[in-house]
C-alpha cells in the first residue's frame, strides 16, 4: 500500500506533502461517497475519519504493533475542536489535552512511534515524571476516552441538557486523576455546557448525522484506547495514574 501511495504521488505535481494531503483528502471523499453520506467534512466527521484510519492500521494483519507518532498526533489534534464545541465548561480539558498533544508533536522527529516514547522514558526512569512523554500520552488517551464516553452518554439519552452526560463521562475517565481543585472547577463548569441542540449547531450536524458520526468515532476510538493501554500493561506499568 505504501509503495502504491508513493507511485501515485510521484505522478502529480507539487511538493510531496501537498500531494500526500491531496491524496488523503480524495481517499476520504471517495470512501464517504461509497458509504452514501455527505462528502463535506464537519468537525465530527473529520475526527471520525481520522480515527477510522488509525483503527484500520491497528487492526491490519500486517500491523507490527508500533503506531506512527505523527499519524496519531494528527488524528488527536482534531479532537481539540470537539472540546472547543463544548464551550467554557470543558476549557480545562481543552487546554490540558491540547498541551499534551503539542508535547507529543514536538517529539515526532526524535521518537517516531508510540512504543519508542515509552521505551525512552523507561530507560530514563521518567515514566511518571511530570512532563514526560509517557505521561503526556496517558493524558491524551484519557482525553480521547472522555469524548468517546460523553458521546456514548449523549446517544443513550434524550435529555436536552448535557450536564448529566458530561458529568458522568468526566467522573469515569478523568476525575480520578485530577486534583480536588480541578475536579471542583470542572463540576462548576458543567452548568455552562451548551444544550443538546446548541451542540449540534456548533458541530454543524443534524440529530441523524451526529448519531452516525458519533458512533463511527466510538467504534474507531475504542480499539485505539485499548491499544494504548496495552503499551503500558505489557511493560508492567499500571494504569491507575
Amino acid at each position: 500500500m505504501a509503495s502504491k501511495l508513493r507511485s501515485l504521488l510521484s505522478r502529480s505535481g507539487g511538493s510531496f506533502k501537498e500531494r500526500r494531503e491531496s491524496f488523503v483528502k480524495s481517499s476520504i471523499t471517495s470512501r464517504r461517497e461509497e458509504d452514501g453520506v455527505d462528502t463535506k467534512l464537519t468537525p465530527l466527521s473529520a475526527v471520525a475519519d481520522a480515527f477510522e484510519d488509525l483503527c484500520a492500521t491497528v487492526n491490519a494483519g500486517s500491523f507490527d504493533g508500533d503506531l506512527d507518532l505523527k499519524s496519531f498526533c494528527d488524528a488527536c489534534s482534531l479532537v481539540s475542536v470537539l472540546f472547543t464545541c463544548l464551550g467554557t465548561a470543558f476549557k480545562f480539558a481543552e487546554l490540558e489535552y491540547g498541551a499534551k498533544v503539542g508535547g507529543l508533536k514536538g517529539a515526532i522527529k526524535t521518537h517516531l512511534t508510540l512504543n519508542r516514547i515509552i521505551d525512552y522514558d523507561i530507560k530514563q526512569g521518567t515514566v511518571r515524571t511530570q512532563g514526560s512523554l509517557t505521561r503526556q500520552l496517558r493524558r491524551v488517551r484519557q482525553g480521547i476516552d472522555l469524548i468517546s464516553t460523553l458521546f456514548k452518554n449523549f446517544l443513550n439519552s434524550d435529555d436536552p441538557s448535557l450536564k448529566e452526560a458530561a458529568s458522568s463521562a468526566y467522573a469515569k475517565t478523568c476525575a480520578p486523576y485530577h486534583t480536588w481543585a480541578v475536579r471542583t472547577a470542572a463540576s462548576a463548569g458543567m452548568y455552562a455546557l451548551p444544550t443538546r441542540e446548541q451542540l449540534l449547531v456548533k458541530l454543524n450536524e443534524t440529530h441523524e448525522s451526529a448519531e452516525r458520526e458519533m458512533r463511527r468515532f466510538i467504534k474507531a476510538s475504542d480499539p485505539i484506547i485499548e491499544y494504548i493501554d496495552k503499551l503500558y500493561t505489557k511493560r508492567n506499568i499500571s494504569l491507575d495514574w
